[in-house]
């Protein structure tokens, strides 16, 4: 049995190696902890903080989780982000992360999360790569597996039109003339 979210959001923290200083918020639901004083849990919260990047957040998710492998659900929202970093791809059970309200910029940082079979929502909106006129389209396409993104649900019907305009922009792609 997994306990609720270990909560480490508005903590004004600046660097995920600055969470095991912090003391985990209190919820409706009680913290359960193991033998070892590490929380049964599959749920992290890190959200509303001043984080700019995940450097330590293998320590500091083995500091507070009895399995840390086994982490399902992230939550680095409205945090300072600017790029995936590829430590999120070593979470391989992860389903559920967030990462709106940050600074990412870079559309092609969410190729990376393709590595992660069963990631099924993501929320990337209030980045900056939402400006892009086919972020929706090249997320969903990158992400094979994704059932909702933004919050919102991602149709067979969309999955067929992201798929189309995918061979599309492949096509396009090959049949440009290359600079002489």
């Amino acid at each position: 049995m997994y306990g609720p979210p270990v909560d480490i959001s508005f903590k004004d923290i600046s660097s995920v190696m600055g969470a095991p200083a912090e003391v985990p918020r209190s919820g409706l639901r009680p913290l359960i902890t193991n033998s070892k004083g590490k929380f049964s849990s599959r749920s992290m919260r890190l959200s509303n903080n001043n984080i700019p990047d995940l450097v330590g957040l293998q320590y500091m998710l083995g500091y507070f989780l009895a399995q840390p492998s086994k982490l399902g659900w992230l939550d680095l929202s409205f945090n300072k982000i600017t790029c995936i970093d590829p430590v999120l791809c070593e979470l391989r059970e992860l389903r559920v992360l967030y990462l709106h309200g940050n600074a990412i910029w870079n559309l092609t940082e969410v190729d990376r999360l393709r590595e992660l079979p069963y990631l099924h929502n993501i929320t990337l909106h209030g980045n900056a790569i939402e400006n892009n006129r086919n972020y929706r389209n090249h997320v969903i396409s990158a992400l094979p597996h994704l059932k909702n993104m933004d919050f919102s649900a991602v149709t067979c019907g969309e999955r067929s039109l992201v798929n189309a305009w995918h061979q599309g922009s492949k096509q396009g792609k090959k049949n440009k003339p290359s600079p002489q």
